[in-house]
């Protein structure tokens, strides 16, 4: 799914695509990374929203060497359709950890379920970084 930068973003702050999370997933490349845990976690759930290739590669650029995979392809199916953040944890400007839960709901066809995970997040470098998540069984 494209998304133009004034539809509105997929993480469900309210705010545009461009003034929101695309400005992650175009930044990546001239610097741009998210100020917390959380805008890092709702920039990665965007992106498994808008998918394709150039969405895989941001996933993989913002998860931590120590837990990323070699390569990553997006489910084109799975259609992402609404991110709660449940609970925030530290993840701040100033913090170098942070966690958040979020519950992830999706459909596939006539499908319907919800991801809900505790994820771990680490700031290197002045970036934060996924680290690794814990699935929460439903």
């Amino acid at each position: 799914m494209a998304l133009d930068t004034d539809s509105r973003c997929p993480c469900g702050s309210g705010d545009t695509y461009g003034s929101c999370c695309g400005r992650f997933h175009q930044g990546r490349a001239h610097g741009a990374a998210a100020p917390t845990a959380e805008a890092l976690m709702r920039s990665r759930y965007s992106a498994f929203a808008v998918g394709g290739p150039e969405m895989a590669d941001y996933l993989l650029a913002t998860w931590h060497p120590s837990t990323r995979p070699a390569t990553l392809e997006l489910d084109g199916t799975t259609q992402w359709r609404r991110l709660d953040v449940v609970r925030v944890s530290a993840g701040g400007p100033f913090d170098t950890e942070g966690t958040v839960d979020f519950a992830a709901h999706w459909r596939d066809g006539a499908v319907r379920g919800v991801q809900r995970e505790h994820s771990r997040f680490v700031r290197e470098g002045g970036s934060w970084l996924y680290l690794d998540g814990e699935a929460d069984a439903d």
